[in-house]
């Protein structure tokens, strides 16, 4: 184990004169190949969430204040009520090295190893654990076909490999395409956008299965509760909901 380390160490500083990567963030220079596109520096500024965060326990945007952990499950912030999905979790704020990693990862589909141990820690915590099944948010056949991957479904490759749930990529389907939602779109009309726009496929796939369904950034949840919807109608038990990070409106 040392030994590897010591390897891996000296890999990253050979690396880093060679062929030095200027940090996504900052401009700085990127110290390991393990941080991804930004540095030690914009990593440890950017807010990443732990156990000891209090949220709110559908949607998990964040409460202030510290709560008992017994009361944990009856933190609500009210606007998440009708959504469909069980609960959901992100890694952090959607800022910092957590936004340059969503944006890197709509270019090419890498989930660095600083990035996957967030990913794996988060799926770890309650109530994810519950989760039987990984299914990537879909993207539209026009859509992937015009990136060339689905940034999603390269995050759920990583969680399955790290924590050997079964990885469902048929299941779930988009059916109809709609343009990227528009900057300042309120929750209403990105709701709109996404009303009825996946479907199940193989239900029996699905029937009865604990799903954390996976995306890169949460924003006002509409995707994933159309999502949830269409799982939950074919027969899911939960519906949960990881992501690499999430806004704060």
């Amino acid at each position: 184990m040392l030994l590897t380390r010591t390897a891996n160490l000296l890999y990253d500083a050979m690396l880093a004169l060679v062929y030095p990567q200027s940090c996504a963030v900052c401009g700085g220079s990127v110290e390991s190949r393990s941080l991804g596109i930004a540095c030690v520096r914009c990593w440890s500024l950017t807010r990443t969430f732990t156990e000891q965060d209090t949220f709110c326990w559908k949607c998990g945007s964040l409460s202030n204040g510290k709560i008992a952990n017994e009361k944990r499950e009856q933190v609500r912030c009210r606007r998440c009520d009708q959504d469909a999905f069980t609960a959901a979790r992100a890694c952090g704020v959607y800022e910092g090295a957590l936004r340059a990693s969503v944006l890197g990862l709509k270019r090419e589909p890498y989930i660095a190893p600083r990035l996957a141990t967030l990913l794996m820690e988060t799926q770890r915590r309650v109530p994810l654990a519950d989760a039987t099944r990984i299914i990537p948010v879909p993207l539209h056949t026009r859509r992937e076909k015009s990136r060339g991957f689905n940034q999603a479904a390269a995050i759920g490759h990583k969680v399955a490999e790290l924590t050997r749930l079964p990885l469902d990529e048929v299941s779930l389907i988009r059916t109809s395409h709609s343009e990227r939602h528009r900057a300042g779109m309120d929750a209403k009309g990105r709701r709109d956008t996404v009303e009825k726009a996946f479907v199940v496929r193989y239900p029996r796939l699905i029937a009865g299965e604990s799903v954390l369904l996976v995306d890169d950034v949460f924003t006002t949840g509409a995707t994933v509760s159309s999502c949830a919807n269409a799982l939950i109608a074919a027969g899911a038990k939960e519906v949960f909901v990881l992501t690499i990070a999430r806004t704060m409106f």
